[in-house]
């Protein structure tokens, strides 16, 4: 790299929280500066590459072709040297490998298979965070996450674990056997998970109109794989989170279809990996 061609590193921070931020005084307060410093820097800069880079709009500014495509870049570049410091940081901290996933991959999937993982490695300790929420892998600390969608998420590297196979199914219990119609599941009570769109949506692609059945409807997943498993009612699941008590015979399948489009997905931040999330990601792929 020729840093003497480069401008300076100061005028590429400013400008960088200033096209972030969209102002100089926001910039300014992130940086502990002064307004004027900031604006001092982008104009610095703007006069060494001979472009215009941002214009003042209202009390804020706005950002020329050139300046958000400069923006961009340096937004990811200082990114990624912030993901490798906070790597070398928890390298040296030597902390549990931080896990952000679903509470249901989970319960179902992950809870399970993890003492086989400590069996195998048991010098790795591993700390889940079950939640809905999408998090920052690099600003809250995570070293994975585990989602459900299509992959297409922005500022991270995606790897497809466990493609999402639908199923309706049902306990012993309720003393149904499969498989069966539409029209014959329709006639059932069922279980119907407030807080899933994409189960809404696996509903509509197949001619489930669940606004015409007999419905128990639950506010978390957790609840909602209760009450099929106690019988209550029969209600749709992934086979990847199912498939232990399909094999068992706690739960039967009485209609399935696969769908590959959607599935849960490995989540890592670009930059450099701790040796232990190497190994447990080896282990994750090896029992997916």
């Amino acid at each position: 790299m020729d840093w003497r061609a480069m401008p300076p590193l100061a005028a590429l921070r400013a400008f960088e929280a200033a096209a972030r931020t969209r102002g100089f005084t926001a910039a300014a307060r992130e940086l502990n500066v002064t307004h004027a410093a900031i604006a001092q820097q982008v104009r610095s800069l703007e006069t060494t590459l001979g472009l215009p880079l941002a214009r003042r709009e209202g009390r804020g500014i706005a950002l020329t072709e050139e300046g958000a495509a400069l923006a961009a870049a340096l937004t990811k570049g200082f990114e990624r040297i912030e993901g490798a410091i906070l790597e070398l940081k928890a390298r040296d901290a030597e902390g549990p490998l931080r896990v952000s996933l679903t509470p249901r991959f989970a319960t179902q999937w992950l809870l399970p298979r993890l003492a086989q993982f400590w069996k195998e490695h048991p010098e790795i300790p591993v700390s889940m965070s079950p939640s809905q929420d999408l998090v920052d892998l690099t600003r809250d600390r995570f070293d994975i996450a585990i989602r459900f969608g299509a992959g297409s998420w922005p500022g991270v590297e995606t790897e497809l674990l466990v493609p999402a196979h639908f199923t309706i199914v049902a306990s012993p219990k309720m003393g149904l056997k499969g498989p069966m119609s539409i029209e014959e599941l329709m006639r059932q009570p069922w279980i119907v998970e407030d807080d899933w769109p994409e189960q809404f949506a696996y509903f509509k692609r197949h001619g489930f109109d669940i606004g015409q059945v007999k419905a128990t409807h639950m506010p978390t997943e957790e609840l909602a794989g209760a009450a099929v498993q106690n019988g209550i009612g029969i209600g749709a699941a992934f086979m990847g989170l199912v498939q232990d008590d399909l094999d068992s015979g706690r739960l039967v399948t009485l209609y399935q279809t696969e769908e590959t489009s959607l599935g849960y997905w490995l989540c890592l931040r670009p930059g450099p990996m701790r040796d232990d999330l190497r190994t447990f990601l080896r282990w994750l792929r090896s029992v997916a």
